[in-house]
């Protein structure tokens, strides 16, 4: 449902042009600027909040990198328990 109201000037060769398309689709005007808008939003929008989440998330992870090593190929199986070795160890001091 519309509630709200925003409105623009537009150059009158435009308008005169939007309200021909419009009528020749029988649509009206604001059917099309709401596809337009719609449209642009979606081509502008994405990009950048996409890239500064990546970031965020790559930032909080980047503190965890490495945080287990070894070349214990069972290393897998034994992690609760290293954790828990290490943890306890971390905690003494």
């Amino acid at each position: 449902m519309k509630t709200e109201v925003y409105s623009w000037r537009l150059p009158n060769e435009l308008k005169e042009e939007l309200e021909r398309k419009a009528r020749s689709r029988r649509v009206p005007v604001s059917s099309i600027l709401d596809m337009a808008v719609r449209d642009w939003l979606k081509q502008n929008n994405s990009d950048a909040e996409g890239d500064e989440a990546q970031r965020k998330l790559h930032h909080s992870a980047a503190s965890h990198f490495g945080a287990l090593s070894g070349h214990n190929p069972r290393r897998a199986e034994n992690a609760r328990s290293t954790l828990r070795e290490r943890l306890r160890k971390r905690r003494a001091r």
